[in-house]
């Protein structure tokens, strides 16, 4: 997902993407380690996604004590 999209979402939204991505992020893992992942690229997309969410969410915390 796009950086640009995330900063649309309200902070709920966001928690929200956070924990589904993390969920999916251990199932992927958890398929890793049976053998049974079919794209072993998506762990480093989801990856980036989880980045991405963490910070739009710093930059809003950043943004809320400098006001």
């Amino acid at each position: 997902m796009k950086a640009e999209k995330l900063r649309d979402l309200t902070d709920d939204e966001l928690e929200e993407k956070l924990k589904q991505a993390k969920a999916e992020l251990f199932n992927l893992r958890f398929q890793l380690a049976t053998g049974q992942l079919d794209n072993p690229k998506r762990i480093k997309e989801v990856k980036k996604d989880i980045a991405r969410i963490q910070t739009v969410r710093r930059e809003r915390e950043i943004e809320v004590s400098s006001l």
